[in-house]
């Protein structure tokens, strides 16, 4: 697939901002693309239908050598450029928000975009986040040149602790990002050592056949960048998170004239961000919640003040500690990641406090409360975070009433509503003032808007377009944008999980569903993941409960004691004593039924199991779990010696 081609006819119709809208609000976001306003269509250039390359042939490619530093192939023969193709493939990000990967893989070399988590919904009872299934990158290890992160949020760097041992490749990002990374794996997997390497905004990396271009973007966290990949067979450019703010805190802009720049090379995919596809217009700027927390401040002046937010979003952070040093009030932070990404930005100078400002958390009782704000986790109702354990009155060092007011400065993550409306209440009936996202405008969005998304499209003029990061609402909305302005739907592919669009010479792409993928639950007891089968049985503990029966038999299968049945969790109507001597009958009958021969305990357990499920139904439609245990007794003549037992 040949790039796009520069010498466009003089007689092509021109595009200008101006053409889907007035997208420009000052002086200053005008004088940001002030060059760039005459834009060229989208190249329409035709492709010949063929054949895209089998199976056997995306497993060409070099596998030897150390992975970053190998040089691609020079000898180009027939052969090899028949088999020649390029594939995007995500592994998490699309049709959900969190776990984002992407793979870039060309002729058997392979590149991988980001490495995140999510949070787990309610219905997944006992887990702690979820990673990306990486089983196509374990078994094409030798072939990954490097993991390369756009930005230090969980859903993008979440899953390294849990995939990098597994890889072991080097991993690029920016200053921050890997100040943020390096804390993850001194704290949850101390023993690896990972191979961090520092890159910067505007810099060029070599990796094989692949040349990536860093370009600066805007996000509600530092040193953010979108990526431009370019191969032998085109260039693929991944925004990742961003948006368009003409005043970002840190004065870091996102970068138009390179994406621009990177359009008149010609681009041949765009994967971009489709967080805000459905809000129209452009996203707030981040600076513009500077007046609304100082009017904040003013309001609840006589109060101590809460302040609940994203701990990695250090941005927010720091107008909260401007404002509380213009309103002269000591900030404490509490919560373990909130002191921890704290440091780590002053450290590296993207944070700058006076240190007079900052207290311990133990010294703010010392202090009254107009004097005093508390910066802690919780956003997002964790279970042991710092304002839910708050809410629950279970924190040692701060004990709240009405004396004290609560900022939510940050949008609840979908699927997370309940716990944090749960919190909330908790909160009002603590006797504390609440003030959250639904009641007050403090937040302002880390994602570009639909105005943003189309001002990114145009700059690039790509020609095929894959939205991402987003569910499938947010997905099809910003291929409606793309089709807006001037891109046709069927160059817009949107994917699932596991597709691979692929890219081959004198051919359409095709997209296929060929890559496993999938997720992987993990708690903190079991780092290499939990099968579906045990969240199934912990919804059916969780639901119904559980019911133990417990029969002790000699090796001629005759009772030998008293059968034992113990519930957890199970409902048993009023008549609970008539309920459990049937079952006491029925599992006396059970055995009887089953004795003078040769003791079966897995006969006798599969009996006794639907004996007592019967009743349970018949008798109240309870679908409890039913555990048999069956102890046989060695000795016929000692039945004090030790048991065999056999378990469900």
């Amino acid at each position: 697939m040949s790039e796009v081609n520069d010498n466009k006819s003089k007689n092509e119709k021109s595009r200008r901002f101006f053409g889907f809208g007035f997208p420009f609000t000052s002086k200053s976001q005008l004088q940001n693309v002030h060059n760039l306003t005459e834009l060229r269509k989208f190249p329409d250039n035709s492709h010949d239908s063929k054949k895209l390359p089998d199976e056997s042939e995306n497993k060409s490619g070099n596998e030897s050598g150390n992975k970053s530093e190998r040089k691609p192939e020079n000898n180009h023969t027939k052969s090899r450029a028949s088999k020649e193709y390029l594939s995007y493939i995500p592994l998490g990000g699309v049709g959900e928000i969190g776990k984002n990967m992407y793979v870039i893989e060309y002729c058997g070399e392979i590149i991988v975009i980001d490495c995140g988590m999510k949070f787990p919904d309610s219905d997944l009872p006992g887990i702690d986040y979820i990673v990306p299934d990486i089983s196509y990158l374990e078994s094409n290890r030798k072939k990954i040149h490097a993991i390369i992160i756009t930005h230090g949020h969980e859903d993008h760097i979440g899953a390294l602790p849990h995939v990098l041992p597994k890889l072991n490749v080097p991993v690029y990002a920016t200053r921050l990002t890997l100040g943020f990374i390096r804390s993850k794996f001194q704290e949850d997997v101390p023993f690896f050592n990972p191979d961090l390497r520092e890159v910067k905004a505007g810099e060029i990396l070599e990796l094989g056949s692949f040349k990536i271009r860093f370009i600066a973007v805007a996000h509600s966290i530092p040193d953010g960048v979108a990526l431009s990949i370019e191969t032998p067979m085109g260039r693929i450019v991944h925004t990742g998170d961003f948006k368009l703010d003409s005043t970002p805190v840190d004065g870091r802009l996102t970068d138009y004239a390179a994406f621009a720049e990177e359009g008149d090379k010609g681009v041949l995919l765009l994967s971009s961000d489709s967080t805000n596809a459905e809000r129209k217009g452009f996203t707030p700027s981040e600076k513009s919640l500077t007046p609304t927390i100082e009017q904040l401040f003013r309001n609840y002046r006589s109060k101590r003040i809460i302040i609940s937010l994203f701990a990695s979003n250090i941005h927010r952070i720091q107008q909260v500690m401007d404002a509380a040093a213009k309103f002269n009030r000591k900030v404490a932070l509490l919560g373990r990641s909130m002191v921890r990404f704290v440091e780590i930005a002053l450290d590296l100078g993207y944070l700058h406090i006076d240190s007079k400002t900052v207290i311990q958390i133990e010294d703010a009782w010392k202090f009254t409360d107009n004097q005093v704000i508390i910066l802690t986790t919780g956003s997002q109702g964790e279970p042991f975070s710092g304002l839910v354990t708050m809410s629950k009155g279970e924190n040692k060092a701060v004990t709240l009433g009405d004396h004290d007011a609560v900022f939510f400065l940050s949008t609840i993550i979908p699927g997370n509503e309940k716990l944090v409306y749960s919190m909330i209440n908790r909160l009002f009936a603590l006797g504390c003032e609440v003030v959250y996202e639904q009641s007050r405008n403090i937040h302002a969005s880390g994602h570009a808007s639909s105005e943003e998304l189309k001002i990114i499209l145009n700059l690039v003029r790509p020609q095929y377009f894959v939205p991402i990061h987003g569910e499938y609402r947010h997905l099809t909305r910003h291929s409606q944008l793309a089709q807006e302005t001037g891109l046709s739907q069927r160059r817009i592919f949107i994917m699932s999980n596991g597709d691979a669009l692929t890219f081959s010479k004198n051919a359409a792409p095709k997209r296929r569903h060929q890559v496993k993928t999938g997720a992987v639950l993990v708690d903190n007891n079991a780092v290499s993941g939990i099968k579906y089968d045990v969240i199934k049985e912990r919804r059916e503990l969780a639901e119904d409960g559980v019911l133990i029966i417990s029969v002790t038999i000699d090796s001629r299968g005759n009772l030998v004691a008293p059968v034992a049945i113990e519930t957890q969790g199970v409902f048993i109507p009023d008549d609970s004593k008539g309920v459990f001597s049937e079952l006491y009958l029925a599992s006396e009958r059970a055995v009887k039924e089953n004795s003078g021969r040769r003791a079966n305990a897995e006969s006798l357990r599969k009996v006794l199991k639907a004996r007592v499920r019967d009743i349970l139904r018949k008798r109240n439609s309870s679908f409890a779990v039913i555990i048999p245990i069956v102890s046989i007794c060695k000795s016929d003549y000692d039945r004090d010696a030790s048991f065999e037992k056999e378990f469900f």
